[in-house]
């Protein structure tokens, strides 16, 4: 039996890398610099204060020149990091261009915690990397499902729904015409990419 029947999202998610992957570096220094102007002007990222980014990697859209940006108006950026006590949760650990970074188990670089660290619900504004979206705010991440359990909270009554918001970074390339949602999928409320800022 064909593979790809048995698990769509895999093949997608192979392709999907592998595109973003075939961009040059100038394509992706071009590309962080188109975004950065789009989403560091937004009214979501002015008023934020406390925003989480990540640490590009496998072709991901760089989110280097919209840490810079939010630097230099005296933010605070966190990087994710592995909750030391629930599993398969994320933190979020101060962060400023050349701090010290370790690996954790699954070889990325984070923080060295003891450092100033917030839980999600703090947080103003999350950045999260995309490896496919459609226009209706759908997300395919990489499979772990880390940003889905630590913003489940946002689907529960007893917090405010908006808070944080959430803006999935993409290159354009990496749309599709339609993903299918499952029910642990936490949804975003814009998609940001080198071409413009999608509200879902």
């Amino acid at each position: 039996m064909d593979s790809r029947i048995l698990n769509p999202r895999k093949e997608m998610r192979k392709t999907l890398r592998a595109r973003r992957r075939a961009l040059s570096p100038a394509q992706q220094t071009t590309a962080a610099q188109q975004l950065a102007k789009y989403v560091r002007a937004h009214p979501v990222s002015l008023r934020s204060r406390h925003i989480a980014i990540y640490l590009a990697g496998d072709g991901e859209i760089n989110p280097l020149p919209l840490m810079q940006a939010a630097t230099q108006m005296h933010k605070t950026c966190y990087l994710p990091v592995l909750h030391p006590l629930q599993e398969n949760i994320l933190w979020f650990s101060a962060y400023r261009e050349g701090d010290v970074l370790v690996k954790n188990r699954f070889g990325l670089e984070e923080p060295l915690l003891g450092g100033k660290c917030f839980p999600a619900w703090a947080l103003d504004l999350v950045l999260m990397p995309l490896v496919g979206f459609d226009r209706q705010g759908h997300r395919l991440g990489m499979g772990g499902g880390f940003y889905d359990r630590t913003f489940a909270f946002k689907q529960k009554k007893l917090f405010r729904p908006k808070i944080p918001t959430l803006i999935g970074l993409a290159h354009h390339c990496q749309e599709v015409e339609s993903l299918e949602s499952e029910s642990w999928d936490i949804p975003l409320d814009y998609i940001a990419t080198d071409r413009e800022i999608i509200q879902v």
